[in-house]
């Protein structure tokens, strides 16, 4: 066994630690992975606002199936790869475009009514996930890469960071001395944190912003425009414990078309973040259990989620960099998480406590959850070692940009009578699909790593 500098030896039955130690490590991975995961619900609540109250998915029912979905993959990954599932951020774009449709049925429809099809939407994102694992079982999964490589991948990964941003500046506005306060500690934390509190900078700049927000709103500081920084009416009225408010997702072929084509980019993201679990544990997860194996997992949890009115679920990189800290690496310890995420949902006073978030520090958390994002999409550019001297490189990834950015209202069009509208994201995967595959000169060859 390889060992770190403290001679630490990794961990592959977290039982020989004894109960209590596995319980605590358990929380560690739930915190870890809190914070982006309720982010994702509130951010969603300030798109679909209407006379100030909020229509975005519900905490409780994010958290159920944070926990549900990761039982689930673990279920279908024969209970081999220790990784957690949470709300991923590559729908938000998705969930924006929504909000503001004003075309077709959409046209005129409340923001109460609004949620449904863009969970339908995403029912449909995670079956994309079950035809790439059937292709991949089939053919091969080198064959399928060829299609989907770096170039085309990583540019729109950038593009839905960058669709996001305005958004991230716009929250941030109502109050600019606490966005810059829950940026700043994100950022200390992140660079010069130790132990546990580095993997948890998302985490500690949502606790500490929250913190001087309720300090400030206790002296009565008032946000720039007079408004309250901080409302518990909502908390107060909350029970301690009570159901999810789990709500049947609805299709529409507009909202399909806006969510369905982010698969292409979150179902790239799962295969990145095996390789990554995969060398961090030194087995090879895309040989064994097998990549078709976890992309099922990931997308039937995810359609699970959608269909009763949560977020889409993408296996998460901060549970990694838990791996990497305390190198156990028992996929049990996981599964605790999950319970752990499980038992929140059905406390209602602790989510609306979450709600309560003013949106100024969302805005702050959002400049860099935005940004990483779109630094994911260059890192994958990077790593993957993309040559941009090669014309049709640049091509590609150029039509991929002006299309996910330039199309800022989607590109409109009629069909048999009914309205389709495919966001600028959608436009520019098409694209970069259909460019990649006509242009000459396709040499990428997908490497799945090897554990060491």
């Amino acid at each position: 066994m390889k060992e770190n500098s403290a001679g630490q030896q990794p961990v592959y039955d977290a039982r020989v630690l004894g109960k209590p130690k596995m319980a605590i490590l358990g929380l560690q991975h739930m915190f870890a992975m809190f914070g982006a995961t309720v982010l994702v619900p509130i951010l969603t609540g300030m798109y679909y606002m209407e006379n100030g109250v909020s229509y975005g998915l519900s905490i409780q029912v994010t958290l159920l199936f944070a926990g549900l979905g990761t039982l689930f993959f673990h279920l279908c990954s024969r209970f081999q790869v220790p990784a957690f599932l949470g709300s991923s951020f590559a729908f938000l774009g998705g969930f924006q475009t929504i909000a503001t449709l004003d075309t077709g049925i959409f046209a005129g429809m409340p923001m109460s009514e609004r949620l449904p099809y863009a969970c339908g939407g995403i029912v449909v994102a995670g079956l994309l996930y079950l035809v790439l694992a059937l292709i991949i079982k089939t053919v091969g999964v080198h064959r399928v890469m060829r299609f989907l490589p770096p170039v085309v991948t990583g540019p729109i990964i950038i593009c839905i960071g960058l669709t996001l941003a305005p958004s991230a500046v716009s929250n941030a506005s109502t109050n600019w001395f606490l966005a810059l306060v829950a940026l700043a500690v994100i950022i200390v934390f992140n660079i010069w944190g130790k132990g546990m509190f580095k993997i948890i900078p998302i985490l500690m700049g949502v606790l500490i912003s929250y913190g001087v927000a309720l300090i400030m709103h206790t002296m009565g500081v008032t946000n720039p425009d007079g408004s309250a920084i901080l409302n518990f009416a909502d908390v107060a009225a909350a029970s301690w414990i009570g159901l999810p408010p789990v709500e049947l997702c609805k299709f529409d072929i507009t909202a399909i078309l806006v969510m369905a084509p982010i698969a292409l980019a979150t179902m790239m993201e799962h295969i990145g973040d095996m390789s990554a679990i995969s060398a961090t544990v030194g087995k090879n997860f895309l040989a064994n259990p097998g990549l078709h194996r976890t992309l099922i997992g990931d997308g039937i949890a995810t359609s699970l989620a959608a269909l009763f009115g949560g977020p889409a679920n993408t296996t998460y990189g901060e549970n990694t960099g838990v791996l990497v800290l305390s190198r156990v690496y028992d996929p049990r310890v996981i599964r605790l998480a999950a319970f752990y995420a499980i038992i929140l949902s059905f406390i209602p006073k602790f989510a609306d406590v979450i709600a309560s978030m003013p949106a100024s520090i969302i805005g702050g958390v959002s400049f860099m959850l935005y940004g990483m994002i779109s630094a994911i999409g260059v890192r994958n550019v990077v790593e993957s070692k993309v040559d941009f001297t090669k014309s049709r490189n640049l091509i590609i990834a150029a039509v991929i940009l002006v299309c996910g950015l330039g199309f800022s209202s989607g590109l409109t069009f009629t069909v048999v009578g009914t309205s389709i509208t495919l966001t600028g994201l959608a436009v520019a995967a098409i694209a970069g699909i259909l460019l990649n595959a006509i242009l000459p000169g396709n040499d990428y060859v997908f490497e799945d790593r090897e554990s060491d």
